[in-house]
């Protein structure tokens, strides 16, 4: 018997509880140890790696003022950003590894839309139906 089932969990967990998630951090210190939230539910680890750049994307353009130099937009982005992280994969996206060319060039429309890429609203089409 697992130690699940000894504690009356049920045995068999749904691939959304299990799989990719990806946690937001609050750059700014406002959330307790700068968690926001930690999202489950995607496909697979591309799902979670794609969600979680677009979200730091569209973190970064919100912070970028018309004018400002990459440097001002990088200290924005730390002072009052959003930040995201892959856990639970075997080769999880980092923004560390593209923050310099977010900083650098403004991203489009598409590359920032992590809502049509967030599986949390397939849960509320499901609750619709």
């Amino acid at each position: 018997m697992t130690e699940a089932e000894e504690n009356g969990e049920d045995a068999t967990v749904s691939a959304q509880e299990t799989g990719p998630v990806v946690r937001l951090l609050d750059l700014s210190g406002g959330a307790e140890d700068n968690i926001i939230e930690d999202i489950k539910g995607f496909l697979d680890a591309e799902h979670a790696n794609a969600f979680a750049r677009a979200y730091v994307r569209d973190s970064i353009e919100i912070c970028r003022v018309p004018g400002a130099s990459a440097r001002d937009t990088l200290e924005a982005w730390f002072s009052f950003g959003e930040n995201a992280e892959v856990l639970g994969t075997e080769d999880p996206w980092v923004s560390s590894s593209e923050l310099n060319d977010f900083i650098d060039r403004p991203a489009t429309e598409e590359e920032r839309d992590w809502r049509l890429l967030d599986p949390r609203r397939y849960e509320s089409e499901d609750e619709e139906e």
